[in-house]
């Protein structure tokens, strides 16, 4: 998988699911949760926290890892990370 550009937050995340969970494909990674991916248990929850935190260069809130059980969750989090560090939205990068 090629590296993503650095602000596009969606492939970076997806990258940092299909490296912890191989057997998804991209649409499953889409819809990834807790609830439906079999294999998400503690130890793949710590491997996906650590690969995201490697990708983004980040440390991730240890009280907000028990909200984020799903990809749509992640992708909420990181996305006010960048909001948050004034960073303009993706979509504003993508077509300036």
């Amino acid at each position: 998988m090629n590296k993503p550009p650095a602000n596009d937050i969606p492939a970076k995340l997806t990258r940092c699911f299909a490296a912890v969970f191989h057997e998804l494909s991209v649409q499953q990674i889409a819809s990834a949760s807790l609830e439906t991916v079999e294999r998400w248990d503690s130890v793949a929850g710590v491997t996906l926290a650590t690969a995201i935190e490697e990708e983004f260069g980040i440390e991730l809130d240890l009280a907000a890892l028990e909200q984020l059980v799903s990809f749509r969750s992640m992708l909420d989090y990181l996305t006010g990370l960048d909001a948050a560090r004034g960073l303009p939205p993706m979509e504003t990068i993508q077509h300036a």
